[in-house]
């Protein structure tokens, strides 16, 4: 085999891996979902996660009430800012891992089996 055609292969056996993991991660989606639209699930999951993004807010406020720090409001405000998104990514992470997940171990089996394939080409099993 040589250079070029060496490239094309890694370059096919890639491309069909990427197409594997795609095809994966939406059918763990749908499986999850089950019917139900994305978007709905994900409004949810945000509107659930506020909660946590209001004490994240509270705790960067924290800092205005330390005495040696009250004239700095700006650093204040970011500190806030900061722990309201800190406090969002959490909380948000935390209530769609159910489907992170089923999407990641879909993606994992098609992935597998397209590896599985790659390596059988590459190393032909002779029963003779």
């Amino acid at each position: 085999m040589t250079g070029q055609q060496s490239l094309r292969s890694n370059l096919e056996y890639g491309r069909q891996l990427v197409k594997s993991g795609v095809a994966g991660l939406s059918r763990g989606r749908d499986e999850h979902l089950q019917g139900q639209p994305l978007s709905e699930v994900l409004v949810r999951s945000a509107r659930a996660s506020l909660a946590l993004t209001a004490l994240g807010a509270c705790a960067g406020l924290l800092r205005y009430y330390l005495p040696a720090r009250r004239a700095r409001l700006a650093k204040t405000i970011a500190c806030s800012l900061v722990g309201s998104t800190i406090g969002f990514a959490g909380a948000f992470t935390w209530k769609t891992r159910a489907l992170a997940e089923s999407m990641g171990r879909s993606a994992v089996q098609q992935m597998s089996a397209v590896r599985d394939q790659h390596w059988l080409d590459r190393h032909p099993i002779d029963y003779a």
